[in-house]
């Protein structure tokens, strides 16, 4: 059993004005709405900085058909089709419940319309949440099912409408579907974004060979885990750089499994990292990353994370992405 101690100083990170007890934070979708951790007897939430709640839309919704998870190489793909309960009920009955002693809470906004994501926001606006994490990778039923993270100009239109909608911290999760996620970036911020979680998400696909249908019950879905890593470090390097003058934090997720994962993920210039798929086949890895991210400090006589935070030194001159001709 781990035990169930505040987390080291030096692991303390500033999050939007908000105090982090450790970088690591726990998805949206991988702890239900913040309680399945405390269901370990003796176990906290102590050990991550921040809880990401489940999806939660205007009204309560029941999902997709199965199957919504299979395993693939190095990853899961997902399409759990937002079950929930809606977000009356999640501030009435389900928020009451959980310990903000422990961590901090960030409720996550999904929705098919922007009247939608304005109106979940405004509710969790009056709501102990201490965060508010916009799922932009939804559909737009009145675009043609174009998700809106996926187009700058929609992007930055329900980010506008959160805006208006809330003064609390205003995190954008982005997609990696799209073309340029650094112009999505620069769009956002300029809406009133204040943080932003990158990368949710690829779209894939699994196939049942024998009986030739897709695995998954909505044919597709969201690929996470190891598989995606090289790819959420790269965009996260490149969010970084439409961030990093203007102080805004970034949550770096992908595929982080260990210790050495989230250190690459901080290098890159996340402030925090996201852990997800890892929980499913060890739910109490948070207290081994935590304690390899203490031990790498230590080594580097660091004294907190926030030093590795965007201190990755690129080659001077890299050869161009094609060249693999030796010279």
């Amino acid at each position: 059993m781990v035990p169930n101690i505040r987390p080291d100083p030096r692991l303390g990170i500033n999050f939007c004005g908000l105090d982090f007890g450790t970088p690591l934070v726990l998805l949206s979708g991988c702890v239900g709405f913040g309680e399945e951790y405390t269901r370990i007897h003796g176990f906290s939430n102590r050990e991550a900085g921040a809880i990401c709640l489940k999806g939660t839309t205007l009204v309560p919704r029941l999902g997709n058909a199965p199957h919504r998870i299979c395993e693939t190489p190095s990853g899961m793909i997902n399409a759990i089709g937002l079950q929930n309960p809606g977000v009356d009920r999640v501030i009435r009955d389900i928020l009451p419940n959980l310990n903000f002693s422990e961590t901090r809470f960030i409720a996550n906004v999904s929705g098919s319309s922007i009247e939608e994501y304005y109106e979940v926001t405004r509710r969790f606006d009056d709501s102990p949440i201490d965060a508010i994490e916009i799922n932009i990778s939804c559909p737009n039923v009145k675009e043609g099912g174009v998700a809106f993270g996926n187009d700058v100009r929609m992007s930055a239109q329900v980010v506008a409408a959160c805006r208006r909608a809330t003064r609390k911290p205003l995190i954008t999760k982005l997609s990696p579907n799209q073309t340029d996620i650094m112009a999505n970036a620069r769009a956002c911020l300029e809406a009133g974004s204040d943080a932003f979680a990158a990368i949710n998400t690829l779209m894939g696909m699994a196939i049942d060979s024998e009986n030739r249908i897709p695995v998954i019950g909505n044919n597709q879905g969201g690929l996470s885990g190891p598989a995606i890593k090289p790819i959420a470090l790269l965009k996260v390097h490149q969010v970084y750089q439409v961030c990093r003058y203007h102080g805004v934090p970034i949550i770096g997720q992908g595929g982080i499994t260990s210790a050495v994962d989230a250190l690459e993920f901080l290098i890159a210039g996340a402030t925090a990292v996201g852990i997800g798929t890892a929980l499913f086949y060890d739910p109490l890895i948070l207290h081994k990353i935590n304690q390899g991210i203490l031990d790498y400090l230590d080594r580097h006589d660091l004294d907190s994370v926030a030093q590795v935070t965007g201190s990755l030194r690129l080659h001077d001159q890299p050869l161009p992405s094609c060249c693999f001709e030796s010279v």
